[in-house]
């Protein structure tokens, strides 16, 4: 009897623990979802000016880096911007560790480019936490770390895709739909890279006629590009076509095939990205076929969603970028479009 009275005595405590456990376990969904829709608005950003604006460049090793901050630098009186610009010299970690200063010197905004997807996703974050608003041009980041309109303003770029698919339609007509394709791809783990080989890999793969033979990385360098086609020309002699996902590999590719005794444009037909003034001069030339623009003039672009975003208005996640394609029959009157 006593062993009856005492298991009544657990059923009740039981029974009162747990709607006090449910109350405390609905209060803690409660807050959590509250804490996260507050983590989720975007930090604000200040319409006084000058307004302190730190841009942390990739590198400067190419035209097309060297055009992009040229524009940051062109903007800047204009657009009431003070600018603290920096260089990683083409890391990931030096890029971290410039906005971690800029974090520090409590910059109102941060513009910058990610030299890789992931390696530059958690430096977003830190920003946010700072209460410093982040716009990202050129390059995005993974979003499954942070993600546009939540941790950052937005991503201002182009359809890296729809480049990769521009590109390999020019390259099938070209070639009569019958090529060996070597691909020298961007940096490794760059949204640019990834997503111009994605779009032009998938247009390639509907075209039996199409092979890519051989792809590696040049990380968007011309004396790699140089020295990987000079790699793969040897291993693959047979190969009758180049796709390079920017101008200076390219071009570094066209010495390569020169070395090697082939005409480019005529042996070997290559296409590219950019729009480089050397991109542009080399179809003139005949040696390059054809180049889809990727425009590197993002500052008058951030200076016009930096001031709607401070005076309150709904920025689109993405602010796409138009881009013009080049060869032949179009090269000489775009030269003015060269850098």
């Amino acid at each position: 009897m006593a062993s009856l009275n005492t298991q009544s005595r657990k059923l009740a405590r039981k029974q009162q623990i747990r709607p006090l456990a449910g109350s405390l376990l609905a209060l803690a969904i409660g807050l959590g979802v509250a804490t996260a829709h507050a983590d989720d608005a975007l930090p604000k950003l200040s319409t006084k000016t000058p307004l302190k604006v730190g841009f942390a460049q990739t590198e400067s090793n190419n035209p097309w880096r060297l055009a992009e901050t040229k524009s940051f630098k062109d903007i800047a009186a204009k657009c009431g911007w003070q600018v603290v610009m920096t260089d990683a010299n083409g890391s990931n970690s030096k890029q971290v560790s410039d906005i971690q200063s800029m974090i520090a010197q409590h910059v109102d905004l941060l513009v910058f480019p990610p030299r890789e997807e992931k390696p530059l996703a958690p430096i977003v974050l830190q920003a946010k936490k700072a209460g410093i608003p982040v716009i990202l041009v050129d390059r995005d980041v993974d979003q499954s770390v942070a993600k546009a309109g939540r941790d950052y303003i937005t991503f201002i770029g182009s359809d890296f895709i729809d480049q990769g698919h521009r590109a390999a339609d020019w390259l099938v007509k070209a070639t009569n739909g019958k090529a060996k394709i070597i691909e020298l791809e961007g940096t490794t783990g760059a949204s640019a890279a990834n997503d111009r080989k994605k779009g032009f890999d998938e247009v390639i793969a509907k075209n039996p006629g199409m092979t890519i033979i051989a792809s590696q990385s040049g990380d968007f360098a011309r004396d790699k590009g140089r020295q990987v086609m000079e790699t793969l020309l040897q291993a693959h002699p047979d190969v009758t076509a180049v796709y390079a996902h920017n101008d200076e590999m390219a071009l570094g590719a066209i010495a390569a095939i020169k070395a090697a005794g082939k005409q480019p444009g005529k042996d070997i037909q290559i296409v590219t990205i950019d729009g480089t003034k050397g991109g542009l001069d080399a179809i003139a030339a005949g040696e390059l076929g054809a180049s889809v623009q990727s425009s590197p003039f993002f500052g008058p672009l951030a200076c016009d969603v930096a001031q709607r975003f401070a005076k309150g208005e709904k920025i689109p996640t993405w602010v796409k970028v138009s881009d013009r394609f080049y060869d032949k029959s179009n090269v000489q009157q775009s030269m003015q479009y060269g850098y």
